[in-house]
């Protein structure tokens, strides 16, 4: 029994006729013939009830058709997903980010992403790097964006771009008469930074090993705490201290009245990597290709608007 066979009783049960159902099977009509009596004596039943003038189903003929049709409808699927599977840019896509990186790269990375390939559907997620790693190596997640160094067995990164860190201001602040700030000036303010958990906060006491022994100091009162980013944004519109952000973060645009400022670090800033890792595994690297072309037109974006 093979697809064809069911595909000639199909036709022939909506026909009626051997030489239409052969002329919509593109074959002749001996050769359908032979092919349904060919199935006819494997089921050892008979299907059709011939005549000179018509052609009719039988009542077990009806029946075994009206599968036939079901598997012919099915096989039909089987091939349009396998087809989906031929197109990369067709299934989701799953993209993880870290806490400060995704609020400001997916409103320009989406549309950009979408317009590249506008059939992928997409499942965005915010989380911290442990957490993003996890998911993408238990199959949660197809993609993440994390900063370097991100090490993990049998999976593929690509540096997207570097980001320099600046420091955000009060508009009042003295220090906006100043071109750019000594990061030993930092000791000096009351500094805002993310808890602990954040990679963020790491690569700031990383940068300024001073402020590490500054928070261990148990008199400290020139460090605060804040849960994300755009918390400690507002806590430095509202006059409560300063912060260092990435650049993408800055926003000073968000607020009317020019309540913020950001100056630059004096001499080589302190940066950020921030990478794209998949698994290598991955069967689909067209739609990594497209993801990595949409993260650039989403850096053009943000590089004009600044």
């Amino acid at each position: 029994m093979t697809l064809t066979e069911l595909r000639y009783i199909v036709t022939l049960a909506q026909e009626r006729h051997f030489g239409r159902a052969a002329e919509r099977c593109f074959v002749s009509q001996p050769t359908l013939s032979v092919a349904v009596k060919k199935l006819e004596e494997e089921l050892g039943l008979a299907l059709f009830e011939r005549s000179k003038s018509t052609v009719q189903v039988t009542p077990h003929g009806e029946r075994i058709v009206e599968q036939a049709q079901r598997v012919l409808e099915q096989a039909a699927l089987i091939k349009e997903m396998a087809s989906e599977g031929k197109d990369q840019l067709v299934s989701p896509l799953r993209i993880g980010a870290i806490y400060t990186v995704g609020p400001y790269l997916f409103p320009h990375l989406v549309p950009a992403l979408t317009q590249l390939a506008p059939r992928m559907s997409l499942y965005i997620e915010e989380s911290f790097t442990s957490v993003l790693r996890r998911k993408l190596r238990n199959g949660e997640l197809d993609v993440i964006i994390v900063a370097l160094p991100f090490n993990e067995p049998d999976v593929v990164t690509k540096t997207l771009y570097e980001e320099p860190f600046e420091i955000l201001l009060p508009s009042d602040h003295p220090w906006t008469e100043r071109a750019a700030i000594p990061k030993e000036d930092l000791l000096t303010e009351r500094l805002l930074l993310l808890g602990e958990g954040h990679c963020f906060r790491d690569q700031i006491l990383e940068a300024c090993p001073a402020i590490s022994a500054q928070l261990n100091n148990p008199d400290n009162t020139l460090t605060a705490e804040g849960g994300s980013l755009e918390t400690i944004r507002h806590m430095v519109a509202s006059g409560l201290g300063i912060t260092v952000l990435p650049r993408l973060a800055i926003g000073t645009n968000h607020y009317e009245n020019g309540l913020l400022e950001s100056r630059p670090f004096a001499g080589t800033p302190p940066t950020r990597s921030v990478a794209l890792a998949w698994r290598a595994s991955f069967p689909r690297p067209k739609a990594i290709d497209a993801l990595i072309q949409a993260i650039a037109q989403a850096q053009d974006h943000d590089t004009e608007a600044a």
